[in-house]
């Protein structure tokens, strides 16, 4: 049974404001060749210095939590780095990037983490409650990349939960690609990123226990996708990105499709980026500023 979010445990949670965690990193080719294949692309075989691309920093500073440690949802027990929220659903939410300096195969990298916020918001199902984390990931050089990542977590799903109105996605973008999510895709981007959300490989679990339609594709992994469809038309570098998940997107057991979209406007040093489920719903949306 989910606890309620009273005055004295929202003052609990908020005192991990300020908590801070470092770890330490080396960028090795292995995931990046894991990652491209994961990707289907063919890219050449990453080398000592060459450039990650953007977001393929995600597949370094992975949680290493040991067996014993995990909770019912696949994830660490609460209370360490995070606040122990009471709430059963956790998903990531969205975030705002940008880059300073590349990171390169070979770097020794550090990322300090910092928990900015802590906000409690009632939503139409019962409370949420918005984690904002702050990371600063830095080589020998110095500052690569600021990244600001928005966690929310929602109460268990109850029978007669409202349920969000969708969005037609928009049509008619000048860059498309189709992708299947199926539960090998899921799988693989789980074992890259060393993500046991239960949510994203356990049909019962996330069926029976979260009650969602069917195993839920990562976040990461369509921001990822999006700025992949931006690498396959142009070489320009990415400077900024910003991304907002609007509505869950489910496997793809059947084959059905999820579309990536991208929207060059002005000069093209702006790109509008969205994706849309096999029913044509709006799931997530984003920004990514060109150098």
């Amino acid at each position: 049974m989910t606890t309620p979010l009273d005055a004295s445990t929202l003052a609990h949670l908020q005192d991990w404001q300020g908590r801070t965690e470092t770890l330490e990193d080396l960028i090795t080719p292995a995931p990046l060749r894991a990652l491209s294949a994961t990707l289907d692309r063919d890219d050449p075989t990453p080398l000592a210095g060459t450039e990650l691309p953007a977001l393929w920093h995600w597949l370094f500073f992975l949680p290493h939590h040991r067996q014993s440690e995990i909770g019912p949802d696949g994830h660490a027990k609460r209370g360490g780095f995070l606040p122990p929220v009471p709430l059963p659903r956790r998903m990531w939410a969205g975030g705002r990037l940008q880059w300073h300096a590349p990171l390169r195969v070979g770097d020794e990298v550090k990322r300090v983490s910092t928990i900015e916020s802590v906000t409690h918001k009632s939503g139409r199902s019962g409370d949420l409650l918005f984690v904002l984390v702050k990371h600063e990931v830095s080589n020998a050089q110095g500052l690569c990349l600021t990244e600001e990542h928005d966690i929310v977590y929602r109460p268990a799903v109850q029978p007669g939960d409202p349920v969000p109105t969708p969005v037609a996605a928009e049509q008619g973008a000048a860059w498309q690609r189709d992708v299947t999510p199926d539960d090998v895709l899921l799988f693989r981007y789980s074992a890259l990123t060393f993500n046991g959300h239960r949510i994203h490989y356990d049909r019962k679990y996330v069926t029976d226990v979260e009650g969602y339609p069917g195993l839920i594709v990562h976040g990461p992994l369509i921001a990822t996708l999006m700025l992949d469809l931006v690498r396959r038309h142009t070489d320009r570098p990415i400077k900024r990105f910003e991304f907002k998940a609007l509505r869950p997107t489910f496997e793809c057991a059947d084959q059905r499709v999820m579309r990536v979209n991208g929207q060059p406007e002005g000069d093209g040093s702006h790109v509008r980026l969205w994706t849309q489920d096999h029913e044509g719903w709006l799931t997530m949306q984003g920004t990514a500023e060109l150098g």
